[in-house]
């Protein structure tokens, strides 16, 4: 999750030259492509899908972030509650209102999101024209710890089994659920597998020694920082053995945040993973990084500068600019090809591609 929707543009960033092929269909989808769920919300932005293939088609599980239209005098949002979506409305001279942050506000020393988010099915036979098939269930929030919606799904095929990992939101604080399918229909959920604050796990597409691993973002604003961990299991239930292995770099495109994209991919010369990273604007770029085969706790390269830089009108003005994020990816038949689908400015989804040598090129 790049951040909840909300209007700012940064600076520009320095020129950087990426390695992306962008898709000359850019945007592949907008908020207006994608019906809301129900009357009297509006879809604010479109983020960050996680990618599939399912059927002999491509398929995006995208994040719709959602709310009511706005009324002069008026701040409004959703909430999910047990009998269903509730429509908040607060005065803005209400003395009991912090509404100085446009993503979160604080009302009688409760936080909330200004938007709703839930996942969204849709599928392509090209990889370029997306559309919404019928039958197929809008994922939302369930239960308390999902009170505020779900966010920036990642999907791992293994053992015949696609698992869903996403970034569950309440006024408990924000953590990783987890649900899992074989048809794309019926969902088992496993609660929450990641307890706050904590969010971007990519589950490894692959065992390595019996084990599943997975890489996550636990947040720290006192000691430490937005770091990347890796963890591993017995089941892909119940994780533990974490450890730090990437780091935001002060100074560098990277000095904010890092955080975890999709799953990583097998090379021969490592698992290779594509991640984000955000500077103190809040500027979001691509970068890459290289683990051992078969101890993925070891980090064997990094980029030093980022392999996609925010530079297309799409991606440095939206809902939030400056902003190129994935959490989802296919590889090609070529085997050096990979198509990166990804969030644009917070708004927009997108599609771009990248040479696997090429990017290992850049590996120091």
């Amino acid at each position: 999750m790049s951040g909840s929707c909300f209007p700012q543009l940064p600076e520009q960033p320095k020129c950087m030259k990426d390695l992306a092929k962008r898709f000359p269909q850019n945007p592949l989808l907008v908020p207006g492509d994608i019906p809301p769920s129900h009357p009297g919300l509006e879809v604010a932005c479109l983020l960050n899908p996680g990618v599939f293939k399912y059927n002999n088609k491509t398929w995006l599980i995208v994040r719709v972030a959602e709310r009511p239209q706005q009324q002069e005098g008026i701040i409004s949002f959703p909430i999910l509650t047990e009998t269903g979506i509730r429509i908040m409305e607060i005065p803005k001279n209400d003395p009991e209102l912090d509404a100085s942050d446009a993503r979160v506000i604080n009302y009688k020393g409760t936080d909330y999101l200004t938007t709703l988010s839930h996942l969204r099915l849709v599928c392509s036979e090209d990889g370029i024209n997306f559309y919404e098939p019928e039958h197929y269930p809008k994922l939302i929030g369930e239960g308390i710890l999902q009170a505020f919606g779900i966010e920036d799904c990642r999907v791992t095929m293994l053992d015949g089994r696609y698992y869903l990992t996403f970034t569950a939101v309440s006024e408990n604080g924000v953590g990783v659920g987890l649900r899992t399918t074989t048809d794309w229909k019926h969902f088992k959920s496993h609660g929450m597998i990641l307890p706050p604050h904590n969010k971007d796990v990519a589950i490894f597409e692959e065992r390595i020694n019996g084990k599943f691993y997975m890489l996550h973002r636990p947040s720290s604003v006192d000691i430490g920082g937005n770091y990347i961990w890796i963890a591993s299991s017995p089941d892909g239930l119940h994780w533990g053995d974490h450890r730090c292995i990437v780091k935001a770099r002060p100074g560098m495109w990277d000095s904010a945040r890092v955080g975890a994209g999709a799953a990583p991919i097998k090379t021969e010369k490592g698992w290779l993973e594509i991640y984000h990273g955000a500077n103190e604007k809040h500027q979001y770029c691509l970068g890459a990084f290289l683990l051992d085969l078969e101890d993925p706790t070891r980090v064997i390269a990094r980029t030093e500068e980022p392999i996609m830089v925010p530079t297309a009108s799409y991606e440095l003005s939206g809902f939030f600019g400056h902003v190129v994020f994935t959490n989802g990816h296919l590889v090609k038949d070529d085997g050096d090809t990979i198509t990166v689908y990804y969030g644009a400015a917070d708004e927009f989804v997108c599609a771009a591609d990248f040479s696997i040598h090429e990017i290992v090129s850049l590996l120091k």
